[in-house]
């Protein structure tokens, strides 16, 4: 095997171990609880959970997804999110190679992951993870060359901007909140990092999908459901899909069009 291939291999479990500690922030972050003390516990019957218990992905299944001490089931999310991180770390290294880039949009990536699983689990978006990635967006703009930097700020607003005025129409024209603060602020992000230049694309995939899976959530429910659903996530999965396979998706778009 070359040595590439190995230190892909060995990059993808590193994200499979940061996509552990993702859990723990998504548990921690919206309770103002420390990230790093006390040790993992289990949240049924508090028992401190050891460290053969906490191997990703290994442990879920050798566990069957229970508790060692209570048998409380364990959430498929702690696996899921520690899968998607490896295969997150292994998709950036094999584009970009260890370089600073890979570092920089590694935690971009890392932090889309946190920001998605808490919208899911409590309706909000941190600030202390959507407000602080907007300098560092700035930075690694500054720093890398990865986006211009004026493409950096002008995304920084363009993306906060331009949510904020469909939520303010939106408002005036209906009487009922739009966008939450927590979405502008998100997108103000996403633009800092990415530029300003995908946000209409991220938007629209974010759009797509959400329409999509809340009309799923409709037909399950039946007709006249209505359903609060969190636009965090599809920003993000907007993001991250355009992070990958936005030079292919803008060419098969314009493709369309000519």
């Amino acid at each position: 095997m070359e040595l590439n291939s190995l230190i892909a291999v060995y990059i993808f479990f590193v994200g499979l171990a940061l996509g552990s500690f993702i859990n723990v922030c998504v548990y921690r972050i919206p309770l103002r609880k420390s990230i790093i003390k006390p040790p993992s516990a289990c949240p049924k019957c508090r028992k401190r959970i050891r460290f053969y218990d906490n191997i990703p992905l290994v442990s879920y299944l050798l566990l069957r997804g229970r508790c060692r001490h209570c048998h409380a089931a364990i959430s498929w999310e702690y696996p899921f999110v520690e899968a998607m991180t490896g295969l997150l770390c292994f998709g950036l290294f094999i584009k970009y190679g260890f370089t600073f880039q890979f570092l920089g949009l590694l935690l971009f990536s890392v932090t889309l992951v946190v920001i998605s699983f808490v919208d899911l689990h409590h309706r909000i978006i941190p600030d202390v993870l959507s407000v602080s990635g907007i300098p560092a967006g700035w930075a690694f703009s500054f720093f890398t060359g990865h986006t211009f930097w004026l493409d950096s700020l002008i995304g920084s607003v363009a993306g906060g901007g331009a949510l904020f005025l469909i939520a303010f129409v939106y408002e005036r024209l209906t009487g009922r909140e739009g966008r939450g603060g927590g979405d502008i602020k998100l997108l103000a992000m996403i633009g800092a990092w990415m530029g300003w230049i995908p946000l209409p694309f991220i938007v629209l995939i974010s759009s797509f999908t959400g329409a999509i899976v809340g009309g799923m959530f409709i037909l399950l429910a039946g007709k006249g459901a209505r359903f609060r659903i969190p636009f965090g996530p599809f920003l993000s999965f907007g993001a991250l899909i355009y992070l990958f396979f936005g030079l292919r998706l803008t060419s098969w778009y314009f493709g369309l069009l000519r």
